[in-house]
């Protein structure tokens, strides 16, 4: 694989497992140095243990941070830690998230306020958090994850859609605002993804379900979501920002 990012630090939330742990696995390989949270400490360790193996006998460059995303204090100082340590953030991949299929009486303020604090207080810190060192190195690359469901809805779950709606919007307000510091930012919407937490929802035979409904007949598998994003995060997608990419495999086709 390419070195494409070498030199680069690469945050990744949500890397304990999944889509995450995929997107620091892609972003370690092509040379970055990755940066890994996750409130899941022992998946995270799995991912900081794998990241290391493929580096081989030097081991790869990565840093583990475990703790809870919608927690703004600790995000800071991780950004610091960070910058500490490295002098630099050059990605900031926003994959932390949750997911719970309820109907809308079922979602008391509790678990509302949670969805809304994991996946936009999440982001909006995060972003907020490296901007500053981005706009002083005079680039930087911000790849958010958003979902289909934002642009297509749901019969349930409109917490987690509200959720990831608004970090589309976040997507476009960042595009613009942070484009004259030569910050890209853009957002992936994926489809259905072979993931733990999906599993935990479905089941494997719900997932089998789900996977007849899309045209190309199967959900993406982690690895492919990460190569969309590495994309969005590489110098041949300079000239991208405040776009939404749906890796879907046709279950959602908008068109414009």
């Amino acid at each position: 694989m390419s070195q494409s990012f070498a030199g680069q630090v690469a945050i990744v939330t949500g890397a304990g497992s999944g889509m995450g742990r995929a997107h620091a696995m892609r972003m370690a390989a092509e040379g970055a140095i990755a940066v890994i949270q996750d409130i899941d400490a022992h998946g995270l360790a799995e991912t900081e243990e794998l990241i290391r193996a493929e580096g081989g006998a030097e081991g790869g460059n990565v840093a583990a941070y475990a703790f809870d995303i919608s927690d703004v204090p600790s995000i800071d100082r991780m950004a610091a830690d960070v910058l500490a340590r490295f002098g630099r953030v050059d990605i900031l991949v926003n994959n932390a998230g949750i997911g719970v299929d309820r109907v809308i009486e079922d979602i008391d303020q509790a678990a509302f306020d949670k969805m809304i604090g994991v996946h936009v207080k999440g982001s909006f810190f995060c972003g907020r958090a490296v901007v500053p060192a981005m706009k002083r190195q005079g680039r930087g690359r911000i790849v958010n994850v958003s979902s289909r469901w934002a642009q297509a809805g749901h019969h349930m779950a409109s917490d987690y859609i509200a959720a990831k709606g608004a970090i589309l919007g976040l997507t476009k307000a960042w595009a613009k605002e942070l484009a004259p510091f030569g910050i890209t930012v853009n957002a992936i919407a994926p489809g259905g993804v072979w993931s733990r937490m999906v599993l935990e929802n479905l089941g494997e035979e719900g997932v089998r379900r789900e996977e007849r409904e899309v045209p190309l007949g199967r959900w993406a598998q982690p690895e492919e979501i990460a190569a969309t994003v590495a994309f969005l995060a590489s110098d041949e997608a300079a000239f991208i920002t405040g776009q939404v990419i749906s890796p879907n495999g046709g279950k959602t086709i908008v068109g414009f």
